[in-house]
């Protein structure tokens, strides 16, 4: 289970890319270069990678690490350590891929 300050900082940056979506809608409509929406482009999917990266070490610090704690998210609670990495795995995987 994600802490309260983590939850609060990923969802400020979502929001933040959220903006920069509706920056590349702009940019669309305004026919601006192809080029500098490319790289508005590669922006967003670094910002959502970032996002990845801490939602993920969250995820292992609390969910995985902390499985068995009270404060482990439902969820993890009731998996074995394969199963987390397992779940890990695939989803590092699909992260990744």
């Amino acid at each position: 289970m994600m802490i309260s300050d983590t939850k609060l900082m990923l969802k400020k940056r979502l929001r933040r890319i959220s903006g920069q979506v509706t920056g590349l809608e702009r940019m669309v409509d305004e026919n601006r270069y192809c080029v500098d929406i490319l790289i508005q482009i590669a922006a967003v999917r670094s910002a959502l990678d970032s996002v990845g990266i801490e939602l993920l070490t969250s995820h292992l610090q609390g969910c995985v690490a902390g499985h068995h704690s009270p404060s482990a998210h439902i969820e993890t609670q009731c998996k074995s350590e394969e199963e987390l990495y397992a779940e890990v795995r695939k989803v590092l995987k699909n992260f990744l891929g």
